[in-house]
């Protein structure tokens, strides 16, 4: 199903931007393609090999520790009915328990490598090594729902967009995110026992010989596919070599000019309105810093702050009080995360780059002017489609697309409120899936995807209703 849905967004990603003009030039989807690339390996899978080996030693700690079994004999009853295939002992359990309580705590990226280890034991369960067992899709699914107790990220979004009272957002955005996780959990189960979603047998691997064989025949239906193509791109090279005017009146005249030019000016208004913001919230935070907050700000601050070093603490201390030997065994531990990093390098190239040629071709506002008209009618803001299309596919394209909605002057608090918690009530799914099955080499998703998907449905649904019912009057 990965094949044909990254083969798609790569094609509507390049026809898209043949007609709006980013095809090739200063802004290109193509340099875009390269930037996330780059970006895939120096910024995200780079960064992510330290705080793999770190967590990974940790973990090894908490093991020798005893802490592992603790916590897992104390969600024991809860984990045998989620996960009935998973054996109650085994280290799986107790590095999927870390992996959702950091994703509770709202420790971000800390939960990844967690997340890691536990689908690296997952696989140690498998029996078909290429194809996702119903646990590791359960575990999934729970991952994208990403259930939190403390929107830290969104709160700060509002904050730095000069929104007041950012902590209206924490208790619609727990409902919020409880409605997807159960989704999550509910789909996962549901979607197992549709046909066609068994787990099949590994596919043996080719040889040099099977490699240098013919490949299959091309069929009638993928022959009227690359015909499409090519006549689509016939009338991309047109536009791209013919006399400019062609391109702007095809514009004109399907209204999308006046789409564009309005992204733009908000886009630019959104940009200088974000940059002020957060000098007046850098400059307030700093005349106040001698003032005490407020209680709820204090404790949720706190909170966050202790929960590494209490790990650390527990941890390492009762590690080191068992005689465990805590400097070699964190080593021992992180000596795997580097090979983990470099596991996942080209399943987040191909993912990262094929997003950010559909991110800068301008689909997104092509849909938008297309839907706008229907979302009326369901009463789904529209200003929110872009945000909602986006959250499943890139977490930094959705940040990007966060702060314009919370910097423009044109949108009532409803609206900004509702954004926030859309935001922190899903998660980056195809990022999720791209990571967590690619450091184990997983090829056939099942219905990991279609779960994911139906609880990112369900949390934005939840977002659009809890923020309509709670901040309506604003």
């Amino acid at each position: 199903m990965l094949n044909k849905i990254w083969a798609t967004l790569l094609f509507v990603g390049i026809i898209v931007a043949g007609i709006t003009g980013h095809v090739s030039g200063s802004s290109s989807v193509i340099d875009a393609a390269a930037k996330a690339a780059e970006k895939a390996v120096m910024g995200i899978a780079l960064p992510l090999a330290g705080m793999m080996m770190f967590w990974l030693g940790v973990l090894r700690l908490m093991e020798k520790a005893g802490v592992l079994e603790a916590v897992v004999r104390f969600c024991s009853p809860l984990l045998r009915r989620l996960f009935p295939d998973v054996p109650r002992e085994h280290p799986a359990m107790g590095a999927m328990v870390m992996n959702l309580s950091a994703n509770m705590l709202g420790l971000s990226n800390n939960a990844t490598p967690l997340g890691l280890k536990a689908m690296g034991h997952l696989q140690e369960l498998n029996p078909h090594k290429q194809s996702a067992s119903n646990a590791m899709v359960t575990f999934l699914a729970m991952n994208t729902a990403g259930f939190t107790l403390i929107p830290i990220t969104a709160m700060n979004f509002l904050n730095a967009a000069g929104v007041s009272n950012s902590f209206r957002v924490i208790v619609p955005t727990i409902i919020a995110t409880f409605c997807t996780t159960a989704t999550a959990i509910f789909a996962a189960k549901l979607y197992q026992r549709l046909p066609g979603m068994a787990q099949t047998p590994d596919e043996p691997e080719q040889s040099a010989a099977d490699a240098t064989e013919r490949p299959a025949a091309i069929s009638r239906r993928a022959k009227t596919g690359l015909a499409l193509l090519a006549v689509l791109f016939a009338g991309i090279a047109v536009l791209e070599l013919g006399p400019r005017h062609w391109r702007a009146d095809l514009l004109r005249q399907t209204g999308l000019a006046g789409v564009i030019e309005k992204s733009e000016e908000r886009k630019a208004t959104a940009e200088k309105v974000l940059a002020e913001k957060k000098a007046e919230w850098q400059a307030r935070e700093a005349a106040e810093g001698k003032a005490e907050p407020p209680v709820w700000r204090r404790v949720m601050d706190g909170s966050s702050g202790l929960a590494i070093p209490a790990i650390l603490l527990v941890a390492v201390g009762l590690a080191w009080a068992r005689g465990v030997r805590v400097y070699e065994e964190f080593v021992e531990g992180a000596k795997e995360g580097f090979q983990v990093a470099v596991r996942i390098m080209p399943y987040l190239v191909a993912m990262l780059a094929v997003l950010a040629i559909l991110r800068e071709s301008g689909a997104f506002l092509l849909l938008e002017h297309l839907l706008a008209p229907v979302l009326a009618v369901l009463g789904f803001p529209v200003e929110l489609l872009s945000l909602a299309l986006m959250r499943p596919l890139s977490g930094s394209g959705a940040q990007g697309i966060l702060n314009e909605i919370l910097t423009r002057p044109d949108l009532d608090e409803m609206v900004k409120f509702t954004a926030a918690i859309l935001y922190g009530s899903t998660e980056t799914t195809f990022y999720v899936l791209t990571v967590y099955f690619g450091s184990v080499g997983i090829r056939r998703f099942r219905h990991a995807l279609m779960a994911g998907l139906t609880a990112d449905f369900v949390g934005m649904i939840a977002a659009v209703f809890f923020g309509r019912l709670m901040f309506a009057l604003v």
